[in-house]
């Protein structure tokens, strides 16, 4: 019951036990994984940020681990992910708004952003909106730019299934099987949902330009991930996009593409966490 895991209400929205945030933005509820602990202030707070057509179950690995090193965490998913109301956003720059209010919402002044793929879009254009704002970022798999194959936004937009195999036949590296089954089957289970999430979110990702300006804007610590075998955002384009960002740190993680989240998650929050606590 609501009225049991209650804890606080802030400015008309309400945050639930253990950071499972149940509130709502624009009447439509907002959802956040529960890590068992509750918001602490006097805390440094992490959004986790998905990528195209995922939710907070891709950051199952990930979310309780952070937590456990004593941060706030929040894996959210975006609108018309996952258990999120509403209709998914459609571009980068309505993304990072409904973001903006949530973070103003709670009052934290500073947040550590960490975004995969469509993700460190959001948190680039965080940073180039309210740079202010940020302590850290951490860019996993991301570019400043992230260009789709036109076949795929067509796939997507038709709600042809075979555009979730075919994401996922890029996004892995040399796994052989995914981790828990593919974690775009388990979030998007019909067309409709292909073509009113992935393809909406696709087409956010290919028509955002504002990444060359927004580079320049971020002056906090930063660190980048990347899958050696990734072929979403190739390790070239990542490098390219660290050695613009000032006194940036990068690592490679090898035998692993796109969903480093997935195939290799521990290796990868281990790195985040000796990021975050120097």
């Amino acid at each position: 019951m609501i009225k049991e895991n209650l804890i606080g209400k802030i400015n008309n929205f309400l945050i639930s036990k253990g950071l499972n945030l149940d509130f709502e933005i624009n009447k439509n509820k907002v959802f956040s994984m529960d890590t068992g602990e509750t918001f602490d202030k006097n805390k440094d707070s992490i959004f986790l940020l998905h990528g195209s057509g995922q939710s907070h179950v891709v950051w199952s690995l990930t979310a309780q681990y952070l937590s456990d090193h004593n941060f706030n965490v929040f894996a959210v998913d975006f609108p018309g992910h996952g258990n999120s109301e509403g209709g998914s956003l459609k571009s980068i720059e309505d993304m990072t708004d409904w973001l903006h209010q949530i973070i103003i919402k709670l009052g934290i002044e500073k947040v550590i952003l960490v975004g995969h793929s469509q993700g460190c879009l959001v948190a680039l254009e965080y940073a180039n909106q309210h740079s202010s704002n940020i302590e850290k970022i951490i860019f996993i798999a991301g570019s400043y730019e992230i260009p789709v194959n036109k076949n795929l936004i067509d796939l997507a937009l038709s709600g042809n299934m075979e555009s979730i195999n075919l994401m996922m036949k890029w996004a892995y590296g040399n796994s052989k099987q995914f981790i828990g089954g593919n974690p775009l089957q388990k979030i998007l289970n019909s067309p409709r949902e292909i073509r009113e999430v992935l393809a909406v979110d696709l087409i956010a990702c290919n028509n955002y330009k504002n990444g060359n300006k927004a580079i320049k804007k971020i002056n906090c610590p930063t660190f980048f991930i990347f899958g050696e075998l990734d072929k979403m955002v190739k390790v070239e384009k990542g490098k390219e996009f660290a050695d613009l960002v000032k006194n940036s740190k990068t690592h490679i993680i090898k035998n692993c593409g796109h969903m480093v989240i997935l195939e290799n998650a521990f290796e990868m929050r281990e790195k985040i966490i000796n990021f975050l606590k120097k």
